[in-house]
């Protein structure tokens, strides 16, 4: 198990959410210290710590653990074509743009 790989995944999900270390950590009733060494490597984490990391994040355990397989890709790719061929042209312009926001700052939190 690469506990580097998992730290670094949380502090993707961190940024995402443009949360600090300390507001993470204060969320999981752990110190920022121990919000930093989990993210660095430096410490294994806990199962309830790392429960209570992707419960403050909104996310599955195992997309801590390993990088989304490409059949989840996959799946939310048919799923998101499925909500856009529901919408109107409008409806799906309007989506696209909302779209491209996110992944616009999402990527500014990953730099």
């Amino acid at each position: 198990m690469n506990y580097y790989e998992i730290g670094q995944r949380i502090r993707k999900f961190r940024k995402a959410y443009n949360l600090s270390q300390e507001e993470l950590a204060e969320k999981v009733g752990i110190s920022t210290t121990h919000m930093s060494h989990i993210e660095t490597g430096n410490t294994k984490l806990s199962l309830p710590v790392f429960v209570d990391i992707a419960d403050a994040l909104s996310v599955q355990t195992d997309e801590l653990l390993h990088d989304i397989p490409q059949t989840n890709k996959t799946h939310i790719k048919q799923e998101l074509t499925e909500i856009l061929d529901a919408c109107s042209t409008q409806e799906t312009y309007i989506i696209t743009d909302i779209i491209k926001a996110v992944k616009i700052s999402l990527d500014k939190y990953h730099e």
